[in-house]
């Protein structure tokens, strides 16, 4: 029996872990992997206190930080299917067909970003390929770039890319864009910005870095090519929450809806965190706060328990 279940391993999960420790709370974190959706970025710029690192090593530093704690046992390789509740606390299973009986639980499980299922879009994913503006942005300074979605994640991606950018494309499956109207009109009267219309994606060039796309005009039917160095796929992200969408109350996203104080559920003895909640940035640096500010209210339960 553990007092506090980690789900997750990105940068929520670790800081939770990290603090969870340090309290002395008996805690298990349970993870398919560490790093986070961030894992696949080649060079991130915003991660307070480094001026620039990579995914794969802010995901191997977040795991080395968690390691060196005492008191937390890690559960590596799974995932976890379905949380019940029960007399004392919760009973959570995994895909590996373990089973962990704990007290309380802390949700780090992030979301994921929804891809075109092109080809070529996993092959240069982090070589060009990019699916956070905020993050990668600064990386194509003074480069030609296609953003791929016309709705308020697309719009604010061309935004993001403006300062940096030489040439911006802003491909769009309708005739008309779905974000909101004034970013939009920003967006078309600016000369770095060309938008097309009534595109269907059919593929991403390069080997080793992206060298362009290709794209069905659907009212030709012609297939057009774009010159690009780099691609934003801004097409929306979904959460990692469906094994709790019958315990836990999930907003019309599916994102764990929390009290922003104290990061608890709808359900007793069950806290969530990052970018599975509702919070409105998903930004890493925001979800290590919100899942320490989780771990400490955990604290304070347990106490009065």
């Amino acid at each position: 029996m553990y007092d506090l279940a980690i789900i997750g391993g990105g940068p929520a999960g670790a800081a939770a872990g990290v603090y969870a420790a340090r309290k002395k709370i008996k805690s298990v974190l349970i993870t398919d992997f560490f790093g986070g959706q961030s894992l696949v970025s080649a060079d991130i710029q915003n991660w307070i206190g480094v001026p620039s690192i990579s995914g794969l090593d802010l995901g191997k530093a977040l795991e080395n930080h968690l390691r060196a704690q005492e008191g937390i046992e890690i559960i590596e390789g799974n995932f976890v299917t379905t949380i019940e509740k029960n007399e004392i606390g919760f009973s959570l299973k995994t895909d590996q067909n373990k089973t962990i009986e704990v007290k309380t639980v802390l949700i780090t499980s992030g979301s994921h970003h929804k891809k075109l299922g092109v080809p070529g879009e996993e092959k240069l994913n982090g070589k060009g390929v990019a699916f956070c503006s905020t993050c990668d942005a600064p990386l194509f300074k003074d480069k030609n770039v296609a953003v791929i979605g016309g709705g308020n994640s697309g719009l604010e991606a061309v935004l993001d890319l403006q300062p940096y950018a030489r040439k911006i494309y802003l491909l769009h499956r309708s005739e008309n864009l779905k974000g909101d109207p004034v970013t939009a009109e920003k967006i078309k009267t600016d000369s770095k910005a060309t938008i097309i219309f009534n595109v269907e994606v059919q593929k991403f060039i390069g080997e080793d870095s992206v060298l362009g796309l290709e794209y069905k005009d659907k009212a030709s039917g012609a297939i057009k090519k774009i010159d690009v160095e780099g691609i934003f796929v801004e097409v929306g992200s979904a959460p990692n929450s469906n094994f709790v969408k019958n315990l836990l109350d999930l907003n019309k996203w599916g994102e764990i809806v929390v009290d922003h104080k104290t990061q608890r559920t709808s359900v007793t003895g069950i806290w969530a965190a990052g970018d599975v909640t509702d919070v409105i940035y998903k930004q890493n640096n925001i979800s290590v706060g919100d899942a320490i500010k989780g771990v400490l209210n955990i604290y304070d339960f347990l106490k009065l328990k």
